[in-house]
């Protein structure tokens, strides 16, 4: 998916890490990352932290979903991976909001794999409220409160964050991972789901040897 940024509608203060990290020649080429400058703020405590921007509506998320559930079971102790529904606009708004009605619902985990299949395998869209109102019952989930937990102020506001990291990042579509706040990787970089994933666990051993 290739969107141009919707800046006027993505408003708000953005909270940015002080320093970038510098880039030590001959690391990895140039043309499979792309430096975000200034950085943006991460959740990740002392861990590196890892961050897929993606979108439900993104056939390649869906296809990159099989390698990135593998990946994160191997990932080392010193990285938190965090997944971050990218906003360019209020579409995308809406299905981040349901990203995390999840979260909140504790109904994540349980989810997030099959509401992607029912998007992309069996034609859900998830802005036909009727529509999304069945398949959450089918899935025992009651819809009423799904959709009051949805304009709720804490998931809202999860929202206009992903929608500032979004900006910040600099990308211009998805899937995208990010390393530290500082470095991202598109699907063109990487060259292929497994080459995506390759180059972030690179910059990952970068951050490693500069903290």
């Amino acid at each position: 998916m290739k969107v141009n940024f919707l800046r006027r509608t993505l408003a708000g203060a953005l909270l940015f890490a002080p320093l970038a990290l510098a880039v030590p020649a001959g690391a990895l080429a140039q043309s499979e990352f792309s430096e975000i400058k200034p950085p943006f703020a991460v959740d990740g405590g002392d861990k590196i932290e890892v961050n897929e921007f993606f979108w439900y509506g993104c056939i390649h998320c869906y296809n990159l979903e099989p390698y990135l559930e593998a990946w994160e079971k191997r990932l080392p102790a010193d990285v938190a991976f965090r997944r971050i529904p990218a906003v360019f606009s209020n579409r995308l708004a809406l299905d981040a909001g349901i990203y995390y009605t999840f979260e909140a619902m504790g109904l994540l985990d349980k989810l997030h794999r099959p509401f992607f299949d029912a998007i992309h395998r069996d034609g859900l869209k998830t802005d036909n409220r009727e529509a999304l109102a069945a398949w959450l019952q089918k899935q025992g989930v009651d819809s009423k409160k799904f959709y009051e937990t949805l304009k709720s102020f804490g998931v809202q506001s999860k929202v206009r964050r992903a929608a500032q990291k979004t900006v910040a990042s600099k990308i211009d579509g998805t899937p995208a991972m990010a390393v530290d706040g500082r470095f991202t990787v598109s699907a063109e970089q990487g060259g292929s789901r497994e080459g995506m994933l390759k180059t972030v666990d690179k910059l990952v051993e970068m951050v490693r040897k500069k903290q």
